[in-house]
């Protein structure tokens, strides 16, 4: 089951919130309210987001003052910021938001359409880094020993080792073949450069590969002749 992305909206009008949730409700992504900057600051010490709307203009602690520490804190400095504002003091204005840290910066009254596509490529990258994460953890797992497998559950390291090998050595043959056919070929240098680099990759990956096998490395497939 897939979790949600979480989006923190971020302005100190109540219908200002309201009217954000209805533009990103169609989403399907869990929204989080925060009034003021101070508020925001709270939610992202104990939740993960995809993304943050953040008003400009509030009173405290301003919407420039809000990124600041968001951006200093490690936890949160990767998160992208928009801002959202309802007055334009020109470029200057502008680029103190960049400055800040914001990705993107959308004066009020926005398109809704155009808020909702740009924060739904936000949410898909979150997406993708969060399964990223969680294979790499599992094969790390798996390849440490850390678990024992149950029924159904992904491969054992061995297994796993296994077809990973099996998956590289049939794009080294594929590597190794189109070497040998831009050889044949005589083809431009640029193009027996780029074979040549892909195929000084593809060694990398399997010593790499190797070194995870139980033991020495030696019982592994070949690697492919870099002629």
């Amino acid at each position: 089951m897939v979790q949600k992305a979480k989006i923190l909206l971020v302005d100190d009008r109540p219908e200002n919130l309201l009217a954000l949730e209805a533009i990103l409700s169609a989403l399907d992504q869990t929204l989080v309210r925060a009034s003021s900057g101070e508020e925001a600051l709270k939610a992202l010490l104990t939740d993960d987001f995809a993304v943050i709307l953040l008003d400009v203009q509030m009173p405290g602690m301003d919407g420039f003052e809000t990124a600041a520490h968001i951006k200093r804190r490690e936890r949160t400095r990767d998160i992208p910021i928009i801002f959202l504002t309802a007055i334009n003091h020109g470029p200057h204005h502008t680029f103190r938001g960049y400055a800040a840290g914001a990705v993107d910066y959308i004066s009020k009254p926005f398109d809704p359409w155009v808020l909702r596509a740009k924060v739904s490529v936000f949410v898909e990258l979150y997406m993708k880094n969060c399964q990223l994460r969680e294979q790499a953890a599992l094969l790390r797992l798996q390849l440490e020993g850390g678990g024992k497998a149950t029924p159904g559950d992904a491969k054992e390291p061995a297994g796993l080792l296994a077809e990973l090998s099996a998956r590289l050595a049939a794009v080294e043959e594929q590597a190794e073949a189109l070497s040998k056919q831009l050889d044949d070929e005589s083809a431009d240098a640029a193009a027996v450069a780029t074979a040549a680099h892909l195929e000084r990759k593809l060694t990398g990956l399997r010593r790499a590969l190797d070194a995870l096998e139980p033991g020495t490395g030696t019982g592994a497939p070949s690697v492919p002749s870099q002629n």
